[in-house]
């Protein structure tokens, strides 16, 4: 493997990545995060493992938006295995590769019992968290999910929406753009970028 990411979920969607190997393992999670699809969002949601030998072949792709932007990360092979604990479906373990081909038998089965541990770890780390809240040892690993949701409070006091509207707007502007949230919310957060309450636009704020 060329590099690897967790992804906690809430419901069906990317709450936010707790630990990536490299730049382009933190670009994937950035971009899945952004677009809400991806291999890890499918394999929580499909509950099972979602394999993808070749990013780049030429058949429409699996993610529409999320395909270009990975591969020209460095992304040609992409896994995702939920992490599951019983019931409770915490997110998933990310791994890719440089180049394209599948997992052999054994990596798979190594896979299954990574994202085994990596779903038991999330546990205990939880277990003195606030409910809705995460645990302390994770909140250390989620880096760019701060800025985005400071940034959403923020929109949301300048459109007079709830923050869970100004995260879409932020999401659906960083889409819009072909950029990553992340990016999106500094902007915000520093004031070059303010979303107007008249017609919802995002404007230069300085």
């Amino acid at each position: 493997m060329s590099g690897a990411g967790i992804m906690l979920m809430s419901g069906d969607l990317p709450k936010g990545s707790v630990c990536t190997t490299n730049g382009v393992s933190e670009i994937i999670e950035q971009l899945q995060y952004t677009l809400g699809e991806g291999p890890c969002v499918d394999a929580v949601r499909q509950h099972r493992a979602v394999l993808e030998p070749d990013l780049a072949r030429p058949a429409t792709p699996r993610w529409v938006a999320f395909t270009p932007p990975a591969v020209r990360a460095g992304a040609r092979a992409i896994f995702g295995f939920p992490l599951d604990v019983g019931a409770v479906r915490l997110g998933a373990l990310n791994l890719y590769r440089d180049r394209p081909g599948p997992l052999t038998d054994d990596q798979h089965a190594d896979a299954l019992v990574l994202a085994s541990v990596a779903a038991r770890a999330v546990i205990g780390m939880q277990a003195d968290a606030d409910p809705g809240a995460l645990g302390a040892e994770l909140e250390v690993g989620t880096n760019f999910q701060f800025a985005v949701h400071q940034a959403s409070g923020m929109v949301s006091v300048q459109l007079g929406v709830s923050v869970g509207q100004a995260l879409v707007r932020l999401r659906a502007n960083a889409f819009a753009d072909d950029r990553l949230v992340a990016d999106v919310a500094r902007e915000v957060i520093s004031g070059r970028l303010r979303f107007d309450h008249r017609d919802g636009q995002a404007r230069s704020g300085r």
